[in-house]
């Protein structure tokens, strides 16, 4: 028995052969072929478009982000010229000059023993015989208190090498004020965990939309600023640049959530930096 293909309109000949073509089931299968082509051309047609459309998505949606990381990173370029611009144009201030130390010699007691010599009494000098009491000097000022000297010389060259080394606690204070200070612009800058994309990253899957903000259309760019300290924790957070209330205040609360950065360093020092950072705030 041959196979019959249901889509050739020969078979419907041969069914409805001497009976009334009228009929409507006679109509109704000779246009299933036509019927199943239109269908489907008419899905391949859909299909492409969807497919189309998902395509440009896509490419829009990866245009968007790069352009606006793009943006983000200008913007923060900017800010750091800025900075640095200003740390140029301040004036110099001078560090106070702190002398060393001066290491003194150990002093120890000499004595030398004259021997007595025996003279004729004409022939000792008059300036080197002893004065009786009455004979001396009305000027002069006589005690009648012993006061003994210093037998032990090396006490005293000790207290003068405290005295000498007391100027050390400035030192001590001159650190104390540069570890405290506040720099805008470092030999080394902190950084995020990661660098810049962890930033980006983190940021976009921890901002939490404000409802009022997402309700109202408001969307835009705040700049945040605070300090890295120097053992990597955030620290005086404050907005620069706002934009609503609702969107400052997300900004502060994602910024202070923040892990511990990489530090900053001055001269192989970690040291307290200031950072601007702009969080951005967009619709979908």
């Amino acid at each position: 028995m041959s196979k019959i293909d249901l889509y050739d309109p020969k078979w419907i000949e041969m069914v409805f052969e001497g009976k009334n073509k009228e009929y409507g089931a006679y109509v109704l299968r000779s246009g299933t072929s036509s019927r199943n082509l239109k269908s489907l051309l008419i899905l391949l047609i859909a299909a492409a478009l969807i497919g189309g459309y998902l395509v440009y998505k896509v490419q829009a949606d990866k245009a968007a982000a790069e352009r606006t990381a793009y943006m983000e990173q200008l913007e923060i370029s900017k800010l750091k010229e800025q900075a640095r611009n200003e740390e140029r144009d301040k004036p110099n201030v001078e560090k106070p000059k702190i002398e060393p130390i001066k290491e003194l010699p150990q002093v120890r007691e000499t004595q030398k023993f004259t021997a007595p010599v025996i003279k004729k009494d004409e022939l000792v000098k008059e300036d080197n015989q002893m004065k009786a009491m009455d004979e001396l000097d009305a000027n002069t000022a006589v005690g009648i208190k012993d006061q003994e000297g210093t037998k032990d010389r090396t006490i005293e060259a000790a207290r003068v090498a405290v005295v000498e080394a007391a100027p050390v606690e400035v030192t001590e204070v001159v650190q104390q004020e540069v570890s405290q200070k506040i720099h805008e612009v470092v030999e080394q800058p902190p950084q995020f965990p990661g660098g810049q994309a962890a930033l980006l990253s983190w940021l976009s899957q921890n901002i939490h939309y404000p409802p009022v903000a997402e309700e109202n259309g408001i969307y835009g760019r705040v700049v945040v600023s605070f300090v890295v300290e120097s053992d990597g924790s955030i620290s005086n957070v404050q907005v620069v640049r706002g934009v609503d209330p609702s969107l400052d205040k997300e900004a502060v609360r994602v910024t202070k959530a923040m892990p511990k950065w990489l530090p900053g360093k001055q001269n192989g020092q970690a040291v307290r930096v200031k950072y601007n950072l702009p969080v951005t705030f967009k619709l979908q």
